[in-house]
């Protein structure tokens, strides 16, 4: 299987923003999603954005290991766990973990302290079979562009 590798470079908003805005995304496409944070602190800040993704919704998710979990649209969980039988991941603590290769699309969300880690690994992906990449930054606007 293929995956897509989605480095998002944080600059401007909150990880838990940029986490719910893409959320909402996966989910219009028709796709279940795996949050992943080692930071219980973090999962559950990333909970609250999910619950107030909108002034009219919010986004449906639950934690891994909790009941119901497999009927999950998004799970948060502190390590790659498919229950939920997710196609997409988010890696939204920054942390690249190899099983994320497994997914159709995996999307690394890092910060300015990260870019240096994140840079030795769009190197050592480049060129390797089954993968491809894409480097996503936020303007000054506040929109998100595809580019090197």
């Amino acid at each position: 299987m293929a995956t897509q590798v989605d480095f998002y470079q944080l600059s401007r908003d909150p990880v838990e923003k940029v986490v719910a805005m893409l959320a909402r995304k996966v989910l219009q496409a028709g796709h279940k999603l795996l949050i992943v944070t080692k930071d219980a602190d973090s999962r559950t800040a990333l909970s609250k954005a999910l619950w107030n993704a909108g002034p009219t919704e919010f986004l449906a998710h639950g934690e891994a290991g909790q009941t119901g979990e497999a009927q999950q649209p998004i799970l948060l969980s502190d390590s790659i766990n498919t229950a939920n039988g997710a196609t997409m991941i988010i890696l939204a603590d920054g942390q690249w973990r190899e099983e994320a290769t497994g997914f159709e699309r995996a999307l690394l969300l890092f910060g300015g302290e990260q870019t240096q880690t994140a840079r030795q690994l769009w190197r050592a992906m480049d060129g390797r079979e089954g993968i491809t990449q894409q480097i996503h930054k936020q303007g000054e606007d506040g929109r998100w562009r595809a580019g090197a």
